[in-house]
């Protein structure tokens, strides 16, 4: 065995460098990171400025106070995410999942790819509790958290309510007169008026797009636009496997349209869609610096673990034996919260009931 393979600074190293799982909401809206070392909460901001004008005065009387509107500061304590895990005495002597059936490897070498398969887990597994909360952050403007001797805490990041869309009756897309490129384009001023940032990034679901797409004049205007497609930027891409379960679909006029589901198993056991059939996201995206747009941060609280040296890394890993029984453990903790600075830059809509 390596030296130093099971040490934290190593173990925490290879999580590190392990491939960035696909996260298409996060990494769409939520590029930044910020950490809250030595805090058990994680303080975020939320911007509350509107698009206001400059005052007229006389030039020879005093200037004219205006109040800084500014943002209002939230915090929230974290819960934990902890992973804890245990890797068996005897799983090395078994063969290992693509192994020749005759085996090929030692023992040692066994437990340091079950080792290595563990961390990977891990790792997809914590990035797919952040995409779930992104999801919950865009469509509803809250994220909830619950779990296991946590009481269950609704974080609510107040975005306005005339930015969250039911469609109804004869105003459903697929309804006869109902056009899908007006909505969006009332929409797009509807968010530029409440945030002052223009949205031009649309997510939709696959059942929200088949019926968009069938519309006459989206089909008109989006086979048009796709003759000069090799100049559309294709947007965003996970720094490691991609974001295959983002297809980019086209554009029309300024907007760029994506289709996106994911799958995963909730915390009830259940299967459930990262995206509710039928919905459709309309968002103004942060640029490559992560300014502008909804702002997206993906914020961590402190590790409140003395081998962590009680700071706030996006995760911390560790492992240590047991003697008797032999056992190694394998343990990953994590506080994340997934925040929109600036909520009202997104606009969620259902545009037709189930």
């Amino acid at each position: 065995m390596p030296v130093g393979t099971y040490d934290t600074a190593t173990l925490n190293r290879v999580v590190e460098d392990l491939e960035e799982p696909a996260s298409f909401l996060l990494d769409t809206f939520f590029p930044s990171v910020q950490t809250e070392a030595n805090s058990e909460e994680i303080h975020f901001d939320i911007d509350k400025s509107r698009p206001r004008l400059a005052p007229f005065v006389s030039p020879l009387v005093a200037g004219q106070i205006v109040a800084d509107q500014g943002f209002e500061t939230q915090s929230f304590k974290p819960a934990y995410v902890k992973d804890k895990r245990v890797l068996k005495p005897n799983a090395p002597l078994k063969r290992a999942i693509g192994e020749k059936l005759t085996g090929e490897l030692t023992p040692m070498q066994r437990r340091l790819l079950q080792l290595g398969r563990s961390m990977e887990d891990q790792r997809v597994m914590l990035n797919r509790r952040e995409e779930v909360m992104a999801s919950e952050a865009l469509r509803l403007s809250r994220v909830t958290v619950s779990g296991e001797k946590y009481p269950t805490v609704v974080v609510d990041f107040k975005r306005d309510a005339a930015l969250a869309i039911a469609l109804l009756g004869a105003a459903q897309w697929g309804e006869a007169g109902v056009s899908p490129l007006d909505n969006l384009e009332t929409w797009a001023a509807l968010v530029q008026t409440k945030s002052g940032t223009a949205p031009r990034t649309v997510v939709f679901d696959p059942e929200a797009w088949k019926i968009f797409r069938k519309d006459p004049e989206v089909k008109e205007l989006l086979d048009i636009r796709r003759g000069s497609a090799a100049s559309v930027e294709l947007g965003p891409q996970s720094r490691g496997q991609g974001n295959e379960k983002a297809r980019f679909v086209g554009t029309i006029g300024d907007f760029d349209f994506w289709v996106y589901q994911d799958i995963y198993i909730d915390d009830a056991g259940a299967e459930t869609q990262m995206l509710p059939d039928h919905t459709v996201l309309l968002g103004s995206k942060p640029d490559a610096d992560g300014r502008g747009g909804v702002e997206g941060v993906r914020a961590y609280g402190t590790i409140q673990d003395e081998e962590a040296g009680y700071m706030a890394p996006r995760f911390f890993t560790k492992s240590w034996l047991e003697k008797d029984p032999a056992v190694r453990w394998l343990l990953m903790q994590s506080a994340p919260l997934i925040v929109p600075y600036r909520p009202n830059a997104v606009l969620a809509a259902t545009v037709r009931s189930a």
